[in-house]
């Protein structure tokens, strides 16, 4: 058997498939000794084959290789890899354990599998995840390619893919709800949504079993296969059926001019702290992998989930821009949203990096120059640097968007001259002069908080279903219940004024989001008030708690028809599409802006003001748009600008405080305002276009 077996090389790292066989490649510097282990099935016991590297042959510098005869895509194989077990040292070698492949492409579903197995001592290979070797070379991928969408026109939806389609009210068949091609089949719904690109959740092989005890990890915040998509998305009876699986998502996406962004993870692995498992890089390379603390024994937590990836070093510097090159290259993403990306800012011992070489490989990579790369600019630890992080290319989550917005909403004080910054683009924060207005990426929720029908029905988190004693999940949300705790439609005498209050307060959160300058972001299921029953920190709920219920698109359609009616005229007005900062006062045939209160040119900045008014203009076009926005308890009367000579008058289009469809007319029906002011009740936004 040992004659079968040739030297192989050291590149590329992972499984591929070259001239009859497969070359397999992982890098261990202090290991002693590594088995490749070969299955026939993802639930066996013992492997089939198990071939030693030898390392006078097998090995060079730190990588190990083999090339194996015979072998094609489909095979399945692990490791175990053996050395010294030193915690103190930082070094956690098991050679019980099976281990898989770093650059693995795609795992099995082992129907066994068990994460508790690969933490007690002793063999768990009958309990153990196998790695799947994949030749990506087989697809037919038609025509498609990227869609290279401006910021200045993109509307991003930030969704989940298994939550998207597994409610049976989806109308999806029941094998394929909660997967890639039950996406598909709920194309149009996007499409008619008007978004321009999906943002999902992590889709990269994670543990579905790091999570409390009897319940599912659902968010996919668990990295454990950076290369390889979530088999549990999958519902195509063949191991490998996954990748095509993902592909041909993308492709109908990209075939619907909708664009595929990835919730890339590259700050923790669900092999958590000392206590966790060792089921890839702990086992491997332990001290390369991961930041530990002065005392190796223990995990540096930058991330909040018990370890923190050691992005700086080389070989997992590599393996993330490698990552990355293959979901655009072999997979066809458009972009990626770093999940706590300052952790990458981060050096070996924790140190803040000024300039950190994986944030700049990532930035400068030829490959990756045309995809979108958004950081969400903090971490655990408390640092913070929206506004600031390293790089060229790299869009924000601009979380204070999301605070400012929530606390003017709300009717807070010293709130007004902060909501104008965020509606410009938030100049006060993105400062650096070469940095596009819309690579402010905005938004109000997301998956980690309130659903926005669940800022306006509670003023405290209800994360009981957790397990967790309900200490989980943020404490302020900036959020306010309009005057009841929860759902109150289903109780006999409940003020219906408090519903309607709470719908107003959706529709201002997607006018204000809409309306301002930078890259909006949708969260799935605000637009019918999706709930989470007040769970502001849904992340192992898998059940209705989080699924998208399809019965709501009904339900609660005329909130829907808003939104759909103002997404798609904010894309198609080109004053909301600016890509640098709007002046405010009249330059040319630029766009601008002007500031006024209830009286013209008289903004009200003081701390306990509660409404705002502005005139865009867009002298190229020869367009103006009134918007006037009232967080007041009370009505108020805004005088509006002189019109145009030549018979032109101002029309509404917006009115959130009317009953649909009259909040929202299309140009054709938008009603002539005769009086020299506009009239808006409390606790509400209009938008008037002069014709």
């Amino acid at each position: 058997m040992r004659s079968e077996i040739l030297p192989g090389q050291s590149y590329p790292l992972g499984a591929t498939v070259n001239g009859g066989g497969v070359n397999f490649c992982v890098f261990s510097q202090h290991c002693t000794g590594l088995e490749l282990l070969l299955f026939d099935d993802a639930g066996d016991p013992r492997p089939a084959r198990v071939l030693t590297f030898d390392p006078v042959i097998h090995k060079t510098f730190y990588y190990w290789h083999m090339f194996v005869p015979g072998l094609a895509s489909g095979q399945l194989y692990g490791y175990r890899a053996s050395g010294p077990f030193e915690p103190h040292k930082g070094l956690r070698y098991d050679g019980t354990k099976v281990l898989l492949d770093p650059y693995v492409k795609a795992v099995a579903k082992c129907p066994a599998y068990d994460r508790r197995a690969a933490i007690a001592p002793g063999d768990n290979c009958a309990k153990a995840f196998k790695g799947l070797v994949v030749d990506t070379s087989v697809y037919d991928w038609e025509d498609d390619a990227s869609l290279h969408i401006p910021y200045s026109r993109t509307v991003i939806y930030e969704m989940h893919v298994a939550g998207f389609t597994r409610h049976p009210s989806s109308g999806v068949a029941a094998a394929k709800r909660g997967t890639y091609d039950g996406l598909v089949e709920k194309i149009p719904y996007l499409k008619s949504l008007g978004i321009t690109a999906v943002e999902l959740l992590p889709i990269q092989q994670f543990d579905e079993q790091d999570a409390p005890e009897s319940l599912k990890n659902y968010w996919g915040y668990s990295p454990l296969a950076f290369f390889a998509p979530h088999n549990g998305y999958g519902c195509r009876s063949s191991p490998l059926g996954v990748i095509d699986e993902f592909r041909d998502m993308v492709k109908a996406l990209h075939k619907a001019g909708i664009e595929v962004i990835l919730d890339v993870v590259f700050n923790h692995t669900t092999e958590g702290d000392h206590r966790g498992p060792t089921l890839s890089l702990k086992g491997f390379e332990n001290p390369a992998y991961y930041i530990l603390e002065q005392n190796p024994a223990l995990y540096a937590n930058f991330s909040g989930c018990g370890n923190t990836i050691n992005s700086n070093y080389s070989i997992v510097r590599r393996l993330i821009v490698d990552c990355l090159c293959y979901w655009v290259t072999e997979m066809h993403v458009d972009g990626f949203r770093f999940d706590l990306a300052s952790v990458m800012a981060r050096g070996e011992s924790g140190q803040l990096m000024a300039n950190p070489p994986v944030i700049w490989s990532i930035d400068s990579d030829p490959i990756l120059a045309g995809t979108k790369i958004i950081a969400e600019a903090w971490d655990a630890a408390g640092l913070y640097q929206v506004g600031s992080f390293i790089g060229d290319r790299f869009s924000e989550w601009n979380g204070q968007f999301r605070d400012d917005v929530r606390r003017f909403i709300r009717g807070d004080n010293q709130t007004v001259t902060k909501l104008a910054s965020r509606i410009m683009g938030s100049p006060d924060i993105y400062v650096k002069p070469d940095h596009g207005t819309n690579r402010s990426i905005n938004f109000v929720t997301c998956h980690d908080g309130f659903t926005l029908n669940d800022l306006v029905s509670y003023n405290t988190k209800r994360n009981d279903a957790n397990l967790q004693d309900n200490a989980d999940g943020a404490y302020e949300n900036f959020s306010w219940n309009c005057g009841a705790e929860g759902p109150c439609t289903d109780v006999p005498g409940a003020d219906e004024g408090i519903e309607r209050l709470r719908t107003r307060q959706i529709k201002n959160f997607y006018f204000i989001l809409l309306a301002s300058q930078g890259t909006p972001m949708l969260l799935m299921g605000d637009e019918v008030r999706r709930t989470q029953a007040g769970n502001n920190n849904a992340y192992c709920q898998d059940d209705p708690l989080s699924w998208f219920n399809w019965g709501d698109v009904k339900k609660n359609g005329d909130l829907l028809l808003f939104v759909k009616k103002l997404v798609h005229f904010t894309q198609h007005e080109k004053v909301f599409q600016q890509e640098r900062l709007l002046t405010t006062r009249e330059a040319g045939t630029q766009p601008y802006i002007e500031w006024h209160g209830v009286t013209q040119g008289r903004p009200d900045w003081r701390e306990d003001s509660h409404s705002i008014a502005f005139t865009l203009c867009n002298p190229e076009e020869n367009k103006r748009f009134f918007v006037a926005l009232n967080a007041y308890r009370e009505p108020l009367s805004f005088e509006l600008p002189r019109p145009a000579a030549g018979g032109k008058r101002w029309c509404r289009i917006v009115d959130t405080s009317l009953p649909s469809p009259d909040d929202f007319l299309d140009i054709q029906s938008a009603g002539a305002i005769e009086d020299p002011s506009y009239h808006l009740q409390s606790r509400s936004a209009a938008l008037l276009l002069e014709l």
